[in-house]
């Protein structure tokens, strides 16, 4: 367990056992993918949803398919225009867990890492997190990220790589946090209050570990 009194010491994300620009990538509720066409009505108010605005888009050419794309910091959902309200807010879930889990199939390499952590800084600590370094390590086995604030340095386990983008962000926002407060109190948790998903991305990490804690049953790769 670091010091927090220690400004040297590193600042680690433990697992308790012992997230590339998406612009290019869109999702379809229908198996052929296609293009999203230009909105045909005024698009709705954009509603926040986690990190990013979401726009809804509605089309009467569209019959039955429904897509999804990032555009920058927001979210486009293109719905068909019959579709109700009580429709439009459940496929705009669906689309954003299609998004997101197409996404994490997409692996940042080192400097699309540190892309994405000042990017962070700057939405969350208005850029006064500045790290020397953010890159992938694959010798932190029990630990989900780490950080050298004396350094400015910060190491994300490679176990991450494949996990839904809010889950690689929360840790980076978490090491980012320590170049601030290198310790765990009260203003460090403060920090982590900024970002929206801290307790979502908390879950899925804590899913993770209860899922490697649970035997493994004779043959149950051949189910």
């Amino acid at each position: 367990m670091p010091d927090p009194a220690d400004p040297t010491a590193p600042a680690d994300l433990v697992d308790p056992v012992d997230p590339a620009d998406p612009a290019d990538v869109v999702v379809s509720a229908d198996p052929a993918r296609e293009s999203p066409p230009p909105a045909t009505r005024k698009p709705r108010a954009a509603r926040s949803s986690g990190t990013s605005a979401v726009e809804v888009r509605r089309s009467p050419r569209r019959r039955r398919t429904v897509s999804a794309y990032r555009d920058g910091d927001r979210t486009i959902v293109l719905i068909p225009a019959r579709m109700s309200e009580a429709e439009e807010r459940r496929w705009v879930g669906v689309m954003l867990d299609k998004l997101a889990a197409q996404e994490s199939k997409r692996t940042l390499g080192d400097s699309e890492l540190a892309n994405r952590a000042e990017r962070l800084s700057a939405q969350y600590f208005e850029g006064r997190a500045r790290p020397a370094s953010v890159r992938w390590v694959t010798n932190q086995n029990t630990r989900w990220g780490s950080c050298t604030p004396a350094e400015g340095s910060i190491r994300l386990s490679h176990r991450l790589q494949g996990m839904p983008e809010y889950v690689v962000d929360y840790v980076l926002v978490h090491e980012l946090a320590h170049l601030l407060v290198p310790g765990h109190g009260p203003r460090f948790w403060q920090l982590l209050e900024a970002y929206p998903r801290t307790e979502r991305a908390r879950g899925y990490l804590e899913g993770v570990v209860a899922a490697e804690r649970l035997p493994h049953r004779p043959g149950a790769d051949q189910e």
